[in-house]
């Protein structure tokens, strides 16, 4: 529930007219709060007197809004986006529980469908050795079972079989990746979505990933590896792998002029 402290509303209104559900209204100068909202926190956050609260959220997260921290100059980060590359070559170098926590709080902030908050994130690190070894080992299983639905990637995850198998340091899924972020969520636009969050935030730390959507495909598709992974009946909506990029890039890529259609 939404709890207003009445001692500290004022009655501005600025909390029901920014309300999505439309949940909040004002009676006698204070604001009134109707069950069934969606908890987007948008009164929380427009509140002038911080006289809104939702006890079912960690409040104590909540922070004030200060231009200087939390603007970001439009030129430095569309730089950013263009500099961005995707990583296939890491460093040796594990990513620290707390640079990954930081990294994945952009993640949690992301906007969801509904404000369901539903994504799931699942760090492999420590056990990233265990898990690509365990999938390397179903790849023939798989690569047979897919024949009968997706023949052209059968036939691809055969030749990365035997290619990684021929030498396991060749390992064209996983390359040398230190750690593997995967993101399940019921509707998939919120896990790209989340990605998205985190990538920028990975690459703010130094780190750079490489979205997967060969691992993403065969995990989904293979029972064995969702029930190691623990993601339940959840589709698995991303795979990202993560590190710390042994390449040093110079300058942005090219790319294609963009296909806009202004009306």
């Amino acid at each position: 529930m939404v709890v207003i402290d009445r001692g500290k509303c004022i009655g501005c209104g600025l909390c029901a007219a920014d309300c999505p559900a439309e949940k909040l209204t004002v009676t006698d100068g204070k604001a009134v709060y109707t069950p069934g909202c969606i908890q987007c926190g948008h009164c929380v956050a427009v509140c002038p007197r911080a006289a809104v609260s939702i006890p079912e959220y960690d409040m104590a997260d909540v922070e004030e809004y200060d231009r200087e921290t939390f603007t970001v100059d439009p030129e430095n980060f569309l730089h950013a986006v263009k500099f961005r590359r995707s990583i296939r070559n890491y460093r040796e170098e594990a990513i620290s529980r707390e640079v990954l926590e930081r990294i994945l709080e952009a993640g949690r902030y992301t906007a969801t469908a509904k404000n369901r908050q539903a994504c799931r994130f699942i760090v492999l690190q420590e056990e990233l050795p265990a898990f690509r070894e365990y999938l390397w080992s179903q790849m023939p299983e798989l690569a047979e079972e897919m024949k009968k639905t997706a023949p052209h990637y059968s036939m691809m995850f055969k030749f990365m079989y035997r290619r990684q198998r021929k030498d396991p340091k060749d390992d064209p899924l996983f390359f040398n990746a230190p750690a593997c972020i995967f993101i399940a969520a019921d509707n998939p636009l919120d896990g790209g979505l989340a990605a998205a969050n985190i990538e920028n935030m990975a690459v703010a730390e130094g780190a750079g990933v490489l979205y997967s959507g060969y691992i993403q495909r065969i995990t989904e598709g293979w029972k064995p590896l969702k029930e190691w992974l623990g993601t339940g009946d959840t589709p698995v909506a991303c795979c990202m792998l993560i590190g710390y990029p042994a390449v040093a890039y110079k300058r942005t890529a090219p790319r294609k002029k963009a296909d806009i259609i202004w009306r």
